[in-house]
């Protein structure tokens, strides 16, 4: 099996640990990765403070970081084959979606490449005797957890704006996917960056995650994960007032309205749910639908369910297996917990008869007091119910602890965007759910999180505001 590095202060280092990564589609092992402990992730954090400390990122001028970040794009784009491959089969997902993670990381680098240079303050008018001014300064280290269903591109689309802002960047990947980051961080490092400028552990989040977040070095904190993670992160995080970009949870609802088009909401439950074995923060896991159409969309979404292709990742099928044995556990018991409560399950529910981690494209019909309507199940699975009016359809949408994105799907313009606007969420979406890009500022409220990714927005969550005002000497 081959074996992966660290990345520290410009070197790729082994460790006395080692991490197993399996490959989903078989329930094999894939690879070994060295696992870095806490000695690793001290020296990681004393190199991006030298980096800090010397300007080298920082000084120069922000042209130059502007001419690092794409190389950098053009060295990601150079790998996406290669690294697609090593993504697909440590992850799961299929060829060419991993593919294109390498591609839209690409996309972070060019994008906040423009961005780099473009980063300006403004003048305060004071009267004659002042000139006061403000200053967007980088943080210093940026501390950054990625998770494992999309870690490529969530890498890319933080440590990009980061670098582009001028701060280090010390980067924890997850324990389960963390192979196809170590090539996504050498293209980086092809583009001449300074030392010590992007580090890239892979340890236990128990251990080197917490470390990290708990360190006298570490000036700002990203996160992308699970709430019940995001939140001992941010009570860490207290400790030092670390600030914090925290993209979590979501339990998001696509409304559709009598006048739907039945093709173009299926194209998006399509996408919305069984897109990446539905393992996708922003998926659309409930769908409300106005009761005059509730049978018709129903049995069409079953039947979307019933016909989707089953296999690993390489074949390029329409649904991969979830990404461990663990998550596959977890997601069948939240099916059998959503039995128990009375809710009913329409098709799927079950493990497939096939080797790796694979869950059936799931549809239940719950109630929206069922906890299977509530959390967040992270897997192929879609709760269905109905709605009579649009003040029942806001409130069942808005009724979960989370916010993260919404969808509303109808012909008329009026309605859609009245509903839209009424809706709870950082990202709305109109017939066609994940419209938008990188380009789009992307982000919770409630336990979904708060600060926002993306878009010309997202660079300001890596600076900060300093003000200088001089008094003039007169005469």
């Amino acid at each position: 099996m081959q074996h992966y590095l660290n990345y520290i202060d410009g070197q790729w280092l082994n460790a006395d640990r080692q991490i197993t990564v399996m490959n989903p589609g078989t329930g094999e092992p894939y690879a070994t990765i060295a696992q870095a402990g806490i000695e690793d992730a001290d020296q990681a954090m004393a190199a991006a403070r030298r980096c800090v400390n010397s300007g080298a990122l920082s000084d120069v001028r922000p042209a130059q970081r502007t001419t690092w970040m794409l190389k950098a794009a053009e060295a990601i784009r150079a790998i996406a084959d290669e690294g697609g491959l090593v993504a697909c089969r440590e992850n799961g997902k299929s060829l060419n979606d991993a593919r294109d993670e390498f591609i839209e990381a690409a996309r972070y680098f060019e994008y906040y490449a423009g961005m780099a240079d473009k980063i300006e303050g403004i003048s305060v008018p004071l009267g004659k005797d002042y000139v006061d001014f403000t200053q967007y300064v980088p943080f210093g280290v940026s501390v950054q957890i990625v998770p494992w269903n999309f870690p490529v591109s969530i890498c890319a689309r933080s440590l990009a704006p980061a670098l582009a802002a001028g701060n280090a960047v010390v980067i924890k990947s997850p324990e389960i996917s963390p192979l196809a980051m170590t090539l996504l961080v050498k293209a980086v490092e092809e583009a001449g960056f300074p030392k010590g400028a992007v580090n890239l552990l892979c340890g236990k989040g128990s251990e080197v995650g917490s470390h990290l977040v708990q360190h006298a070095d570490t000036n700002q904190i990203v996160f992308t994960g699970s709430v019940p993670t995001g939140q001992r992160i941010l009570k860490d995080a207290a400790e030092r007032a670390t600030p914090s970009v925290m993209e979590l949870g979501g339990k998001s609802a696509a409304i559709a309205l009598a006048d739907v088009d039945l093709d173009t909401l299926l194209a998006s439950v399509k996408v919305g749910i069984f897109f990446n074995a539905g393992q996708v923060c922003s998926a659309m896991s409930r769908l409300l639908v106005q009761r005059s159409r509730y049978d018709e969309v129903k049995a069409a979404v079953v039947a979307l369910a019933e016909s989707l292709t089953i296999g690993q990742g390489e074949g390029n099928p329409d649904l991969t297996p979830v990404v461990s044995e663990g998550q596959q556990q977890q997601v069948l018991a939240m099916i059998e917990q959503a039995r128990a409560e009375g809710a009913t399950v329409l098709t799927g529910g079950v493990a497939p008869d096939l080797s790796g981690y694979f869950v059936a494209p799931t549809v239940i019909e719950a109630t929206a007091d069922m906890s299977i309507a509530q959390q967040e199940v992270f897997g192929p699975v879609l709760v269905i119910m109905p709605f009579d009016d649009e003040d029942d359809a806001v409130a069942l949408a808005n009724g979960t602890d989370f916010g993260l994105v919404a969808g509303v799907f109808g012909e008329g313009l009026n309605q859609t965007l009245r509903v839209a606007n009424r809706l709870r969420g950082g990202q709305v979406f109109i017939n066609e759910w994940f419209a938008g890009g990188i380009e789009t500022p992307f982000g919770g409220v409630g336990l979904s999180g708060f600060g926002r990714e993306k878009g010309q927005e997202a660079i300001y969550s890596y600076v900060q505001t300093r003000n200088i005002g001089i008094r003039l000497r007169q005469g």
